[in-house]
């Protein structure tokens, strides 16, 4: 019960989102519900209440939320829509995602980023955006503030995207197609790649959403690698504590799974939706509920932004990601005309 106040603010600020999203239709719904969430976040008032009696439902609908919405994220993805892809397009996703990844990685450790913010960075820019820095938050233990910053940075480039793919469209000479191709490897939250795509027609919008789910197959991979990272790190500062060992010579203290549950939970709703004639409306109301869920984590996540400390103390984070995203849109460019 304690929740409760704050999950309905949360719910009350996705149907907020909607109605955004509704009327200004350019703007995605996940993207209208971080958006919100900065601007309340602002405000000394939300911001008591926030620290207060909506702390605990906020952060349910950061956190939990976040990882349910993921889990019915895999209902949609198909594998064998991902393999029509060719093996070529295949070959050059994985390779910008898995360069992307390191570089910003990189880029971000050398910039003097700390805690698990590079990582975080990472994730959104080379994967699915928010939905992966809440997924890699998981594992890494990263609180809220520590979100906030990637968040903003991925939504602040995935809105500039929705405008300005678009009109270098014509200069590049790209075909629907080719454009379809180079939104969906290069733009960050699949609402955002909907809303970049669909302005070059219906075979533009369905190829870019087929590459960007197939990055999304890849959030699986990336988060399993790093809980094991983490785990690994655990148990060495476990070990160097002088932790107890049992006959196995584990350490027994408390460390995250190899795989986490909502990453197995993702991993098996692709295999349902890939091997098994999963009605339509079953993946309609999934879709609805995944979608609700994730514009709930989003404004929670969007809350804990704030716009001063960003801008007086996040210019390494705002250099690291514009190169990111810049990054990711180049090589993308070079794929389109490789495949």
């Amino acid at each position: 019960m304690k929740a409760l106040p704050g999950v309905l603010v949360a719910g009350a600020a996705a149907l907020a989102a909607l109605g955004l999203h509704t009327l200004l239709p350019v703007v995605p719904l996940l993207t209208a519900s971080v958006l919100l969430g900065m601007v309340v976040g602002q405000l000394p008032a939300f911001q008591r209440l926030a620290a207060g009696v909506l702390k605990p439902g906020l952060g349910m609908s950061a956190k939990r939320f976040m990882r349910i919405g993921v889990v019915l994220l895999g209902l949609k993805l198909s594998l064998v829509d991902i393999a029509g892809l060719g093996w070529v397009t295949l070959a050059t996703t994985v390779a910008i995602v898995v360069v992307t990844f390191f570089v910003t990685l990189w880029l971000g450790r050398r910039l003097g980023l700390t805690g698990p913010e590079p990582l975080l960075i990472a994730t959104g820019f080379s994967i699915c955006g928010a939905s992966a820095i809440g997924a890699m938050s998981g594992v890494v233990k990263a609180k809220d503030e520590e979100q906030a910053t990637p968040v903003a940075l991925v939504t602040l480039c995935g809105t500039l995207a929705i405008f300005v793919l678009p009109a270098l469209r014509g200069p590049l000479g790209l075909s629907d197609e080719q454009f379809g191709h180079w939104v969906g490897a290069s733009v960050h939250d699949v609402g955002q790649v909907v809303a970049t795509a669909q302005i070059a027609g219906t075979s533009a919008l369905a190829i870019a959403v087929v590459v960007k789910l197939t990055r999304v197959v890849l959030l699986a991979p990336m988060v399993a690698a790093a809980a094991t990272i983490e785990r690994r790190r655990l148990l060495a500062v476990s070990a160097g504590a002088g932790a107890q060992v049992d006959a196995d010579g584990a350490a027994t203290a408390a460390r995250p799974p190899i795989v986490p549950l909502f990453v197995a939970g993702f991993i098996a709703a692709v295999l349902v939706r890939t091997l098994l004639p999963v009605p339509e409306l079953v993946l309609d109301v999934a879709d609805g509920v995944q979608t609700a869920l994730l514009a709930m984590a989003l404004f929670a996540l969007g809350a804990a932004i704030r716009v001063r400390t960003l801008v007086t103390t996040g210019w390494r984070a705002l250099v690291v990601g514009l190169v990111s995203w810049l990054l990711i849109a180049v090589l993308a460019l070079g794929a389109v005309h490789l495949a």
